[in-house]
């Protein structure tokens, strides 16, 4: 299954990094969720994906938008992620990728000649309605978050 711009965004409850259970649900009536799913916390790409979310995380707030971070990793490695970076956004665990593959980012990947299924690194805009006004999909971390924030600045002018 793979949704799409004007798909409404399929509903979901994880674990976050702060411990408690969060969903879609919770965040509806924002003008804006950026829900991004990246592949492992400590990497080099997520966590310059991450750092980025972080220097724009007061820009996407002054827009009423809220950011929401999903990867396979346990809490624990969320929370060191969180502490390391001071990251001002919940990380989602999705240990059993569910959510990733509602949204379709759960995908087979090759790294150095062996196949293994893992995140595509992805984002999602979803509207206070519930519904994805804007997708991407394969994203290359340079740039992708400015990229975002205009999108919503141009969605709210």
């Amino acid at each position: 299954m793979t949704v799409k711009t004007n798909d409404k965004a399929p509903e979901f409850r994880l674990r976050a990094s702060n411990g408690e259970q969060v969903g879609l649900a919770d965040f509806m009536g924002r003008k804006h969720i950026i829900l991004y799913f990246y592949p492992k916390d400590m990497t080099p790409g997520c966590t310059t994906q991450a750092c980025d979310f972080r220097e724009f995380n007061q820009d996407f707030s002054d827009l009423d938008a809220i950011i929401l971070g999903v990867s396979p990793d346990p809490l624990v490695k969320h929370e060191k992620f969180v502490d390391k970076y001071n990251l001002p956004f919940l990380l989602l665990i999705d240990e059993n990728h569910k959510v990733a593959e509602k949204y379709g980012v759960w995908k087979l990947k090759t790294l150095f000649g062996k196949q293994y299924m893992g995140i595509e690194r992805s984002t999602f805009i979803i509207n206070k309605e519930g519904n994805i006004v804007k997708e991407w999909r394969k994203v290359r971390v340079k740039g992708h978050v400015k990229e975002a924030l205009q999108f919503v600045k141009d969605e709210l002018s």
